[in-house]
């Protein structure tokens, strides 16, 4: 297991490296990501722009859990016990790995400029092990003209191009 340390401007990203090179045929699956901000549903904008940074890195066969498959379900509140759900339901399907991570932070700082702040990890789980195969965490604040979502989205890329892919 090696351990690298990337220091930028903006934060230092700590990415832990796969055991084995990912197969860029495996199945992959984009489980939900807990969300620990005060923004609703930051976890699944920032799994919407990990699943398009994956996919345009050459993961071919990645898919969405879809939490409401059943419609007389309600809705899971613990969203611990959604992602164990998932990864057990991801399981039965063969998936080979799922992509799943954290929110810590989505939102505006306060004060005259506004700046955008997102603090996100990832983690990619092999599902036949249920072992945590990589991880990467970081966080990123922008300037006051850029978007949460902007800021969170090069964040993402400098995390999801620690996987190695392509």
């Amino acid at each position: 297991m090696v351990t690298i340390f990337f220091l930028t401007s903006c934060a230092v990203y700590k990415i832990q490296d796969a055991t084995k090179p990912f197969d860029m045929n495996a199945k992959w699956i984009m489980l939900p990501m807990i969300n620990h901000s005060d923004t609703p549903d930051a976890g699944a904008s920032a799994s919407d722009i990990a699943a398009t940074l994956i996919r345009s890195r050459g993961i071919t066969q990645l898919a969405s859990y879809d939490n409401q498959a059943d419609s007389k379900k309600v809705l899971e509140l613990d969203q611990n016990k959604q992602l164990t759900e998932a990864i057990n339901w991801a399981k039965q399907q063969d998936y080979n790995y799922g992509l799943s991570g954290s929110v810590q932070e989505w939102r505006y700082k306060s004060g005259l400029d506004g700046e955008p702040a997102t603090g996100i990890t990832l983690t990619v789980i092999d599902l036949d092990s249920g072992q945590t195969v990589w991880s990467a965490s970081g966080s990123r604040t922008g300037w006051g003209r850029e978007s949460v979502s902007g800021v969170a989205h090069k964040l993402l890329a400098i995390l999801i191009d620690g996987l190695g892919l392509r």
